[in-house]
């Protein structure tokens, strides 16, 4: 909101403030001022001029040389470049020793012989925004009104004289959007008085009355609270005086013509946006309040054919639409030139609803923007009046008796009960209940006392202020907030900390990357096909579908963080980075049902992706490619780390994964026993669909993991007994697993057997179809004493023989 200084002191006395210091005061208040900007960008000495004659130059085209009368004993010779310049006309004229902005000074001349006097100016070399003037007076000299007096000062004529404050408004602070609300508001702060404009109808009242020329409906459905219109006729359109062009050139909005610009004046004034139609163009004699009926078709004053929808309200008389309510006129009932009788609109407008149509049909005016923040019910009635005034004095015109009116319904002032002790203990002040009154009394709040407790009638110009509190605030506003005092902090403290699960979390991120994985952050939308393709740890789950996609790669919630980490990859592949290991730690979102009839379930997961080469190609080695073991060994360093010591690989051939290079993950044992996850490599096919080179996945669901995570860390001394090792190779069937075969080992040694590793894995002609050889190496040692070869060899018996009978091995010969 652009606020004019000069404007503003009609409304209230600033006498002894300049705007600067306006700025200052709005700003600790809770009003933040953006910028305090000058009008006047450096001009001093430019006066009106009176064009007696223009000549054409004698040595060149282009130039003319015009006589000027500027007030004073003697006309100035001027020449002058403009091709608009004439005979009649009222300039600005910069004198010799005028600046202009740039630092321009002017001086005597004489141009291709012709002395010049002075300086002929434009609206751009004044410093102004022509692009807020008319389209004939952005190219060339300004022209000004005929009535302007020769050698009155342009500054004062023009108002740039004037300084603009710029509002920065927070939404609850709709009421200044309006000139009369940033007066309320200055007025409180200085503790003045607010003067109101008056409307001058009765000057221009006509024996005629509006309900004889149009009626007023609202139909039950739509959302409009009042709708109000008067009729003026005989009004004649043309160019606004100088004085309301200034105003609105100030407020950043350009003069249209004296009818359009009277609206745009009081909506400035009093915050309430108004219409006027051609009378003239409104058929039935009737206007109606109601809901778009779906398909119709409006062409709006911006002359592009809108459809509309149904929801959308607009104002229709009794055979179309003639305009979209709260948003634009429709060119079907615009004021033109011919236009003799008008029609005013004043009327107060759904919120939500003007928010909705602006927003589907792309159009946003400073009319909407008022309307979408609500507007003040009160000013309906007084803002029509002024404005019905204000063009019947610029346009010519009677105003017909009486307003054509139709309510829904009134809206009453909220009565806010607030307790004394309440405003000190939020505060932290001592303010008296007499101090508070005072601060209502300078806001303009009514009030009555009760038992220490004040009933306060908030005025409807604020819708904002709905409890105590916003009560409590508006005193802690005008009593200063410097006038706060600091109050330390009383209570208990609680120390900050992390949860478990935040701590696991950061541990994982930490070893992860420690290891050489890159953390990547992916959308938690996806498409469908992506699920479809690796269906990940939960196939059986629905695909969520968002309600507004921002588009159809991000239309439903992902199952699994792997498609977006592939995704990853193959961006880094085309770019020609073939050696990529990243991980995710985020959400996946799971639901059994179709149509979600209640939350889905929110599974947070860990997500390892990881193709090329372990390490970078080096003189003195190899790059080797990665295979299942690497991803394999970082999770059972992190595994390790947590202290998860109950972890199990099965082999698994799921959807995605190649069925013969793929393990089921199950973590806990007896009946805590559970799938976590999977680690294996892609299926062929699908790294053939996404153009991947051998690509290793690990996904498993972090809940298991944070359940059965133990930080304590236990030492054990150094032993003080030898240890005695065996080898052992033994021939088994290809299915049975290596797992299986070692966790036998160790429940048949039992604490004598300190570590099984295994060496060797050999398959081949010599041991026969459907067979392999494992060579694992054992070692054993007594805690208390040394182990003798006897004992060693009799525990090492009893493990070949139990390996023996479990899975029929034989030992290799």
């Amino acid at each position: 909101m652009k606020v004019s200084y000069q404007w503003l002191s009609e409304y209230v006395d600033l006498t002894g403030y300049t705007a600067s210091e306006l700025a200052e005061k709005l700003t600790r208040s809770g009003i933040e001022v953006d910028i305090v900007e000058k009008r006047n960008k450096g001009v001093t000495n430019v006066v009106v001029g009176y064009v007696k004659s223009r000549e054409k130059h004698p040595d060149a085209d282009k130039l003319s040389v015009c006589v000027v009368d500027v007030g004073q004993s003697e006309d100035l010779q001027i020449v002058c470049g403009a091709k608009n310049v004439a005979a009649g006309q009222k300039v600005p004229v910069a004198l010799i020793g005028a600046k202009l902005p740039g630092g321009l000074v002017i001086k005597r001349a004489k141009l291709r012989g012709v002395e010049s006097m002075g300086m002929i100016c434009s609206a751009k070399e004044l410093g102004l925004n022509d692009r807020l003037l008319p389209k004939e007076l952005q190219e060339g000299i300004l022209v000004l009104p005929g009535d302007a007096e020769p050698g009155q000062s342009v500054i004062e004529l023009l108002g740039i004289d004037d300084e603009v404050l710029e509002l920065d408004l927070t939404p609850n602070r709709s009421d200044c959007l309006s000139m009369i609300g940033v007066a309320y508001e200055i007025a409180a702060i200085l503790g003045r008085e607010v003067k109101l404009p008056e409307d001058r109808i009765g000057p221009h009242a006509s024996q005629t009355k509006t309900a004889d020329y149009i009626r007023v409906e609202i139909a039950p459905s739509a959302p409009c609270s009042r709708y109000t219109a008067r009729r003026i006729a005989g009004v004649k359109i043309g160019s606004s005086p100088l004085w309301l062009q200034n105003r609105l050139m100030a407020a950043g909005i350009r003069p249209i013509n004296n009818v359009v610009d009277v609206t745009n004046y009081v909506m400035l004034e009093y915050g309430q946006p108004l219409h006027a139609f051609d009378a003239d163009r409104i058929e039935g004699g009737r206007i109606e309040v109601r809901l778009a009926r779906d398909g119709e078709m409006l062409v709006t004053l911006d002359d592009v054919e809108r459809k509309l929808e149904a929801g959308m309200l607009v104002i229709a008389d009794a055979v179309k639409p003639i305009a979209l309510a709260g948003v634009m006129g429709g060119a079907n009932s615009e004021v033109t030139a011919e236009t003799t009788a008008i029609v005013l609109e004043s009327a107060k407008f759904d919120g939500g609803t003007v928010r909705k149509a602006s927003r589907l049909l792309g159009l946003r005016s400073e009319a909407s923007l008022r309307f979408e923040k609500e507007v003040n019910p009160e000013a309906v009635i007084p803002a029509l009046n002024r404005a019905a005034s204000l063009i019947a004095e610029l346009a010519g015109g009677e105003i017909s008796d009486g307003v054509a009116e139709a309510v829904a319904h009134e809206a009453e002032p909220k009565q806010v009960r607030v307790a004394l002790d309440k405003i000190n203990g939020y505060l932290g002040t001592e303010l008296s209940l007499s101090e508070v009154k005072g601060i209502l009394d300078r806001l303009h709040f009514a009030y009555e006392e009760t038992g220490g407790e004040l009933d306060v009638r908030v005025p409807l110009r604020r819708g904002d202020i709905t409890r105590d509190v916003d009560l409590i605030e508006e005193i802690a506003r005008l009593h200063g907030y410097d006038n706060i005092p600091a109050t330390p902090i009383q209570g208990a403290t609680t120390p900050g900390g992390l949860t478990r699960e935040q701590t696991i979390r950061r541990a994982i991120r930490r070893l992860l990357t420690e290891s050489g994985l890159h953390e990547v952050v992916t959308y938690s939308f996806t498409h469908p096909s992506q699920i479809a393709q690796y269906p990940g740890l939960y196939p059986q789950a629905k695909p969520v579908a968002l309600a507004m996609p921002m588009s159809e790669e991000r239309s439903v919630l992902r199952t699994s963080l792997v498609p977006h980490l592939l995704d990853v990859i193959a961006y880094n592949r085309n770019r020609n980075l073939d050696d990529v290991a990243v991980f995710e730690i985020g959400k996946v979102f799971v639901t059994d049902e179709e149509r979600l009839t209640t939350l889905p379930q929110e599974k947070l997961m860990l997500a390892i992706a990881w193709t090329g080469s372990r390490s970078p190609l080096h003189w003195d080695g190899k790059g080797e490619k990665v295979d299942f073991y690497d991803v394999k060994g970082v999770f059972e360093k992190l595994t390790s780390y947590l202290g998860i010591p109950a972890v199990r690989y099965v082999p698994a051939a799921p959807d995605g994964f190649h069925p013969g290079r793929t393990a089921e993950i199950r973590l806990g044992e007896g009946d805590g026993l559970r799938v976590a996850g999977r680690l294996g490599q892609l299926h062929p096919s699908l790294q053939q669909a996404r153009d991947l080179d051998d690509t290793y996945v690990l996904e498993i669901e972090l809940a298991p993991l944070i359940e059965l995570a133990n930080f304590r860390i236990e030492h054990r001394p150094l032993p003080k007994f030898p240890a005695i090792g065996r080898d052992l190779a033994i021939v088994v069937d290809e299915g049975v697993a290596v797992g299986d075969i070692r966790a036998k080992a160790e429940e048949t040694a039992g604490s004598l057997l300190e570590a099984i590793d295994v060496f060797d894995i050999y398959k081949g002609e010599r041991l026969g179809a459907g067979k392999k050889s494992v060579a694992l190496a054992l070692t054993y040692r007594h805690p208390e004493r040394t182990m003798t070869d006897e004992e060693a060899a009799e525990l090492h018996g009893k493990v070949v023989a139990s390996l023996e009978q479990s899975f029929g091995a034989e030992l290799r010969k």
